[in-house]
């Protein structure tokens, strides 16, 4: 996926070389992603694991993975894909200085707001039709 030649790894790179991401990697190859999460950042992505693909309906990744399906796989992929780099860190001070509360704007169009909840950074987005089953399952943050 990512030839580095000695380059700080991209998204991309960073997702394809951990197994819990395949799924994820696959489905951003279908979309024709692979370019745009492997160019100029930085960008940060709510990445679904494996373990939160395998939440979904069975037969759901091997239908958005079609190439009919592209535009509604390309739309749920970049709801996940914030531009700039957020860390746990900054995203906890972001909410601290919002009174609690943070909404952070994808590159999808999507929104999550952000809050701390048993002191743990939570993520709820207001477009449950798109996304609410991905966020079903554990995310990670991948940083490129």
């Amino acid at each position: 996926l990512a030839d580095h030649h000695g380059s700080k790894p991209n998204i991309v790179g960073v997702a394809a070389g951990n197994a819990d991401f395949s799924t994820l990697v696959t489905a951003v190859k279908a979309a024709d992603l692979v370019g745009t999460l492997s160019g100029a950042g930085p960008f940060t992505v709510f990445a679904p694991t494996n373990a939160a693909f395998a939440k979904l309906p069975a037969g759901t990744v091997q239908t958005l993975v079609k190439p009919e399906n592209k535009a509604t796989l390309t739309k749920i992929l970049t709801c996940h894909v914030v531009a700039g780099k957020v860390t746990a860190a900054t995203l906890t001070d972001a909410i601290q200085k919002h009174g609690g509360s943070y909404t952070i704007n994808t590159v999808g169009g999507c929104q999550f707001k952000a809050a701390v909840v048993g002191g743990k950074v939570n993520l709820n987005t207001a477009d449950a039709a798109i996304m609410a089953r991905l966020f079903g399952a554990s995310e990670e943050l991948v940083h490129g």
